[in-house]
């Protein structure tokens, strides 16, 4: 019997995927959690072989909670099912110890069968999204350009940023002219469209 572990910040998609699960006469669906940061206290209390992770959730997100799974509960396989298939998020979920990555529109069968690869210690990844991975090359932005892009999502003022980041004004500055240059961006709102959309934040 395969245990799991589905953290998704959408309840009725939880529902519905632990109801879908249940129906593999090899699964069982031990916990749910909303949150990334819930992840690992779960995984620690449950004991799931794979872990169903979706990317954006509040507290962490999908990918940062692999990375914690990958270092506190080791024995729990990641497995990445989000609907952002793009190629910088497949990319990050590799490097954050995650073993698969599955898009949400996959057929049932196919996300079954990537479950139980990923349990026999295989990596899973989605064949178009491997390509379009090799295809689009590897983010041009630096940690502390891609924190700074993530804090100016929500139209953020410079002030803003730096308060947060705990950076000068010129610094956050320095760091959106160099983002922006990278990605080709007019501005500092199409820099961040442009990167969230090759999956680099």
């Amino acid at each position: 019997m395969i245990r799991l572990l589905i953290a998704d910040d959408q309840e009725l998609f939880r529902s519905a995927l632990a109801a879908l699960l249940a129906l593999q006469e090899d699964f069982e669906v031990v916990a749910s959690v909303g949150r990334g940061d819930e992840v690992a206290a779960a995984a620690r209390e449950h004991q799931p072989d794979v872990a169903l992770l979706d990317i954006e959730m509040p507290g962490i997100d999908g990918l940062a909670a692999a990375a914690v799974l990958a270092r506190e509960v080791p024995r729990c396989r990641s497995l990445i099912l989000t609907t952002f298939g793009r190629p910088g998020y497949l990319r990050r979920s590799m490097e954050s110890g995650a073993r698969g990555f599955v898009v949400k529109d996959a057929p049932a069968e196919q996300l079954a069968d990537a479950i139980r690869r990923v349990m026999t210690g295989e990596r899973v990844i989605d064949p178009a999204l491997a390509a379009a991975t090799l295809a689009g090359g590897v983010s041009p932005l630096t940690a502390r350009e891609r924190d700074v892009l993530v804090a100016a999502r929500p139209g953020a003022t410079v002030a803003d940023i730096a308060r947060r980041l705990v950076l000068s004004e010129g610094t956050v500055r320095n760091y959106l002219s160099a983002a922006m240059a990278k990605v080709g961006a007019r501005n500092r709102a199409e820099a961040v469209r442009m990167a969230d959309e090759r999956g680099w934040l």
